[in-house]
């Protein structure tokens, strides 16, 4: 198992830098004063898919061997990894083939269809994914790209923490949303080594807290049922990014489904940025632990803008 150095993700950042957004950094007056904390935005929201995961996603391809380009790759994905990869392999001439669980989000199963990958649907399992894709890989030959077990993957996703640390060297805490763990993995790694007095905290709902448990245990905890809002932090940890954020990580903070809400809300509403629920639970963490964080600079990944406009909460809150 070979688990990324800071080397490989400045080796991503060059390498992707032709094909990827630099995104901005933004900040918000009036959520400075509600949370009482200097915030600190990196919006991912809008890079090219709508997702952090397109820096991945690229660094994965651009890494493939001529032989691998030509029996083109794999993946499971509940959305964006799958959007992500299925753009960056178009963009080098290299067939997508995507496994996504029935249940994904309609918005993500159009966005991967328009990308010109070859969907295959399955049960909303972590089972069934893993044999559709065993069996994509059978008939075709082609690559394996995890959406989080991968090293490149890793690699490239902290390449949004290196951006945001080039204009804030000196947060007093990094926050990034968790599921499976790459781009919390890929943030640590960049922010340990850029700005190594800061603190690193992942930010997961109660309702999946698997990488709380994991971190508390020491062990990889099973996922419980999810039944989170937040459908792009569903995945379990592995092996690898659990070893670099058992490393790296200084605590995972969990939040509600309702503190979820409100910092989706408060984003949409104060700053005017469309993002998805996972993008807001790393906000909500900072809203729930205000003795945490008061009066301090803190740095938030917005990992991704691709929220369902049908299935939007906040009707429900009245």
């Amino acid at each position: 198992m070979f688990i990324p150095e800071f080397s490989d993700v400045k080796s991503a950042m060059q390498l992707i830098a032709p094909h990827v957004h630099r995104t901005p950094v933004m900040t918000s007056r009036q959520l400075d004063v509600i949370s009482g904390v200097r915030l600190f935005f990196k919006c991912e929201n809008f890079q090219k898919v709508g997702a952090f995961k397109f820096r991945g996603a690229t660094n994965a391809v651009l890494n493939l061997t001529e032989g691998q380009r030509a029996a083109g790759v794999v993946t499971h994905s509940s959305g964006n990894h799958a959007a992500a990869l299925a753009h960056a392999a178009v963009m080098r001439g290299v067939k997508a083939y995507i496994v996504m669980p029935s249940s994904a989000p309609e918005v993500k199963k159009r966005a991967v269809a328009g990308y010109g990958a070859e969907i295959t649907f399955c049960e909303p399992t972590l089972a069934a994914r893993e044999a559709a894709a065993a069996e994509v890989i059978e008939r075709t030959g082609a690559t394996m790209i995890h959406p989080y077990d991968d090293f490149f993957i890793i690699a490239g996703q902290g390449t949004a923490a290196v951006e945001l640390l080039s204009e804030l060297p000196d947060p007093d805490a990094v926050l990034a949303p968790v599921g499976g763990g790459g781009l919390l993995s890929g943030s640590a790694i960049a922010t340990r080594h850029l700005a190594p007095a800061a603190k690193i905290y992942g930010a997961e709902p109660l309702l999946a807290d698997d990488a709380a448990r994991s971190l508390r245990t020491g062990t990889i905890q099973p996922a419980l049922p999810p039944r989170t809002i937040a459908d792009g932090l569903l995945t379990s940890l592995c092996e690898r990014t659990f070893t670099i954020i058992r490393e790296n990580v200084d605590d995972i903070l969990t939040v509600t489904e309702e503190q979820i809400i409100e910092a989706m809300t408060l984003m949409w509403t104060r700053m005017k940025i469309v993002v998805e629920p996972s993008s807001a639970v790393p906000l909500a963490a900072v809203l729930a632990n205000r003795e945490l964080f008061s009066g301090k600079k803190v740095a938030i990944i917005v990992s991704g803008g691709n929220a369902d406009l049908s299935r939007l909460p906040f009707g429900e809150r009245g």
